[in-house]
């Protein structure tokens, strides 16, 4: 494996195989992380790669696109058939790349946007005042109810009346509740804006029926391919017929050139895989491990956001541990186990610190892992976290965390 790397560059090489290991042997719980299938890795990998495509099937401008033009035409109907689309461009080279599109098309600089915060869970590309997004935009933003830690549609509403945005953000990177996207397409009906739902964390479980779909009440909507898609790294775009061109013209050529043809062929790979009943089971899966995970860790005296979780993804309040989200990171990763931290709704430290750690089961679930071994990933990180300031405590958990790992091989293939 790797060995004409190895021949040729022995840095880079050893530096892959060390991440080939951390993979093995980890326990990844980052929630926007996850493990490609070998057929996807193997579309990413191919020669593909080394072919130019500007343009889009049938309209490039260079030639030899035959073969790759039916790779991109299949991943655009596969998209739209699998999430029921008008529309769908698939050149985004990665989701604020969508996301920059979807301004870009619908916008003009200086327009009003309403968008989640990103304390309560949005993400960098809704409006963050170093990103593009609040750098050209006016952002205004809703935050959750503080009783219960959840979106809160009478005040989204008051707020979209009192600000009148041209457009209104759904989505969010750090959200472990079911989004009613029919309400926020009725609000955004009554102050006469247009509806954007960024669902790069949801795409898989929007897939599979797991989580309902945005495409029915959005003008556009963004997503990535990896998370729980399960996918490449990239992103793509699906919107109304009538935004279809806008679309198009704004990633090519209006953000980008060349599309990654290796990374598209990767993507139509994962659109098929997406339609099958065992990924519609292995989404059901993801979302039985996270609420198996947040309530052992709730029994261990943390306190988890809204007091659950709907889909992959569960928001830890560490405040009753005594820890930060920054140290808890760290003292996790000493233990074989990949978290980030994460700003908690309302948080009191700063984004750098963070009172919270935001965690995901879709890459831990497919390995194979169930509710069972959730429990077990609840003691682990519980037992890190009381030795916090032990390392041989701590190196004792990571030899525990590689004997689970080694039972649940990283492609012990369940598509």
């Amino acid at each position: 494996m790797l060995d004409n790397l190895r021949k040729t560059d022995l840095q880079v090489y050893k530096a892959v195989d060390a991440e080939i290991k951390r993979q093995r042997e980890n326990l990844e719980l980052i929630a926007s992380e996850n493990f490609a299938s070998l057929a996807i890795l193997e579309a990413q990998g191919s020669v593909l790669t080394n072919k130019y495509a500007e343009g889009y099937p049938l309209a490039r401008w260079y030639g030899g696109c035959d073969y790759v033009d039916r790779i991109e035409s299949l991943a655009i109907q596969r998209a739209k058939r699998l999430f029921g689309a008008e529309h769908a461009n698939v050149q985004a080279h990665s989701g604020t790349q969508a996301n920059m599109a979807v301004y870009f098309a619908s916008l003009n600089l200086g327009d009003k946007v309403l968008a989640m915060d990103l304390a309560c869970g949005g993400h960098l590309t809704h409006g963050h005042p170093h990103n593009f997004s609040g750098m050209f935009y006016r952002v205004f933003t809703y935050g959750l109810n503080r009783k219960t830690e959840r979106l809160d549609y009478d005040q989204i509403l008051y707020l979209a009346k009192k600000y009148k945005p041209k457009m209104i953000l759904a989505g969010a990177s750090a959200y472990p509740r079911i989004i009613d996207f029919k309400k926020f397409s009725e609000i955004a009906q009554k102050v006469g804006a247009l509806l954007f739902v960024d669902m790069a964390h949801i795409a898989g479980l929007v897939a599979a029926g797991i989580h309902p779909s945005p495409v029915p009440y959005a003008d556009f909507v963004s997503s990535t391919t990896h998370k729980t898609l399960r996918g490449p790294r990239g992103g793509f775009v699906l919107c109304k017929k009538q935004y279809a061109k806008k679309i198009d013209n704004l990633i090519f050529p209006g953000i980008q050139g060349g599309p990654l043809m290796h990374v598209i062929a990767a993507k139509a790979v994962v659109f098929k895989e997406a339609a099958t009943k065992r990924f519609k089971n292995y989404q059901t899966q993801i979302v039985k491990n996270a609420q198996a995970l947040a309530s052992a860790l709730e029994k261990k005296n943390f306190r988890i956001i809204s007091g659950g979780t709907d889909t992959h993804l569960i928001l830890v309040d560490l405040t009753p541990k005594g820890i930060t989200g920054r140290e808890a990171a760290w003292v996790l990763e000493q233990a074989g186990i990949t978290v980030n931290k994460n700003l908690i709704p309302f948080d009191k430290h700063s984004p750098v610190v963070t009172s919270g750690i935001r965690l995901g089961t879709a890459a831990v679930t497919s390995r194979g892992m169930k509710e069972q071994q959730m429990y077990l990933v609840a003691h682990f990180i519980d037992k890190a976290i009381e030795n916090k300031d032990n390392p041989k405590e701590l190196e004792k958990i990571k030899k525990e965390v590689i004997l689970l790992t080694k039972s649940f091989p990283l492609y012990n293939e369940i598509l």
